[in-house]
């Protein structure tokens, strides 16, 4: 019954989204000087009704167009609580050359409006994919500071050409720190890993996780959270297979519409 349900779901997200895809991003970094983002992108009003009327969902699409050329920024070190690490970093490419950062930017701007048509108030952790950062630490912050009712990390992974296929990575339990969003964040990791399967077809990473799903306590996107938040890598960039399907805008629409679904089914 379930499957049904979620079938039909996608059939109408499909058609919601529909109107508002996007060219391909670029495939190249952006020329000149990068400028440092003074916030979070704003979100134009959410829909008065709707399954997720009332709720706030934070979209983080990782890395950014303007890193590599700040390198000495990046790199700073901050606390992730279970150690220090680099502010960020610049993500990886596929052979080809389409970088990480601007996959995640538009997938992430291709989720936006299916979930503003839903009802729901959307912040994104960047305005666009010209700058530089922000910090994991920042990134947490603009998710707790709006009080999210979900946050997903949107991320392309750099694994070997040989592994392919998607995971969703989920914050482990750091004792005094995220204690009350580990069980809520485990939901949504399962049922945004869940949507995307259904919806993309892609199966679980071949290289990594179990079943498509892995729990890590190193990345401070999640140990800094104080809201139910996942990770996903939605394909091996590495992988000629994969990385077609993550250059492809339809496709990332696909992505787009499925990972709506995997927060609609968790919100609601």
């Amino acid at each position: 019954m379930r499957a049904h349900l979620t079938a039909a779901l996608l059939m109408t997200l499909a058609g919601l989204a529909a109107g508002c895809a996007q060219g391909a991003a670029p495939a190249v970094r952006e020329a000149g000087p990068a400028v440092r983002e003074a916030g979070p992108a704003a979100s134009p009003t959410a829909t008065a009704s709707g399954p997720l009327a009332g709720k706030v969902v934070v979209i983080d699409p990782g890395h950014n167009g303007g890193n590599a050329s700040h390198p000495k920024e990046i790199n700073r070190q901050v606390d992730v609580i279970t150690g220090r690490k680099p502010c960020n970093t610049t993500g990886t490419q596929t052979a080809s050359g389409f970088p990480e950062h601007a996959f995640t930017w538009d997938v992430a701007t291709r989720l936006r409006p299916i979930l503003q048509r839903m009802g729901a108030k959307v912040v994104l952790t960047r305005p666009n994919d010209k700058g530089v950062g922000p910090c994991v630490t920042e990134r947490a912050a603009i998710g707790n500071e709006a009080r999210a009712d979900a946050v997903l990390s949107i991320h392309g992974d750099g694994a070997a050409p040989s592994g392919h296929g998607f995971h969703v990575i989920m914050p482990g339990l750091l004792k005094g720190h995220n204690d009350a969003v580990v069980k809520p964040s485990r939901r949504l990791g399962i049922d945004v890993r869940d949507a995307f399967r259904e919806g993309t077809g892609m199966p679980y990473a071949t290289y990594r996780a179990r079943r498509g799903l892995e729990t890590r306590t190193d990345l401070g996107g999640l140990n800094l959270s104080k809201r139910p938040a996942v990770f996903i890598e939605c394909g091996n960039m590495r992988n000629e297979g994969d990385a077609a399907k993550m250059t492809d805008p339809a496709f990332r629409e696909r992505m787009a519409t499925s990972l709506a679904a995997g927060i609609r089914r968790f919100l609601t």
